[in-house]
């Protein structure tokens, strides 16, 4: 079977509504992690994802953050909280089971800049996520993650690496922590199948005709095991998206695995 898998930052999931809903009509993913969407729970439009066929499972916050997974499987083993105390303050976190396949979401914190106290708490999170992920799954197993980790992993991912070199999001220290997750044993799937650089998820509202002009980060990402990893046929960045009118600053990454898990 094909699990086609894909991630989002919205950029409010209210504002993006009709945005989703057209390109879940269209494209009919199994799986829409989405990041960002600016809801608290009590209003996340969870009708109009059910009413395409879709259970969503949701953290989020008043005006900031927020995680979301949409899918057209089966939902279990759901978790919402990256801490084991229960306690983080910011919703940037869930993972649960679709189907037979873990997958985690993730909002990484954006850090601001270097040098601040932002800073070294995106650091903190992406160290406790990695502790998380080390812990609980196993590389040999199934899993998935998506989301915006807010951190190009290298001079293919930014339109200028030698002007950003060293600032937020192309810090070395974000993008050590990042390469981790593939020493124990995650692939970036766009990247197995697209080496070329200059192929980007985020271009920057503040830059006139950055998407014309392609000047954006590659920060979104979907990251698998060898065992979905070894079966991704196809990985693409939705570009039309971008361009419609009123749209998020990111757009759609999408990746068909051939699996029978």
């Amino acid at each position: 079977m094909t699990l086609t898998v894909a991630t989002f930052n919205t950029n409010s999931v209210r504002a993006r509504l009709g945005i989703i809903e057209e390109w879940l009509e269209r494209e009919r993913p199994d799986v829409l992690s989405l990041q960002e969407t600016k809801v608290q729970d009590a209003d996340f439009p969870v009708d109009r994802f059910e009413s395409l066929g879709y259970q969503v499972v949701f953290r989020g916050q008043k005006k900031y953050n927020g995680v979301a997974v949409a899918t057209r499987l089966s939902v279990s083993d759901v978790r919402k909280d990256l801490s084991d105390e229960g306690a983080d303050q910011e919703a940037r976190f869930v993972s649960c089971r679709v189907g037979e396949i873990p997958l985690i979401n993730v909002y990484v914190p954006q850090g601001r800049a270097v040098g601040t106290e932002p800073f070294e708490r995106k650091l903190r999170w992406l160290r406790s996520l990695l502790d998380h992920v080390m812990e609980v799954y196993d590389s040999k197993g199934p899993l998935v993650i998506t989301g915006d980790f807010n951190v190009a992993r290298d001079s293919r991912d930014v339109y200028d690496s030698e002007g950003f070199e060293g600032q937020v999001c192309f810090h070395p220290d974000e993008r050590e922590i990042l390469e981790r997750f593939f020493a124990w044993g995650l692939a970036d799937v766009f990247r197995e199948l697209q080496p070329e650089g200059g192929h980007y998820t985020f271009w920057d509202y503040r830059i006139p005709n950055a998407l014309k002009r392609n000047l954006g980060w590659r920060i979104d990402y979907i990251l698998a095991t060898p065992p979905l990893a070894e079966t991704c046929h196809r990985v693409h960045i939705d570009t039309d998206a971008r361009a419609l009118e009123k749209p998020s600053d990111h757009t759609f990454l999408v990746a068909e695995f051939q699996t029978g898990v």
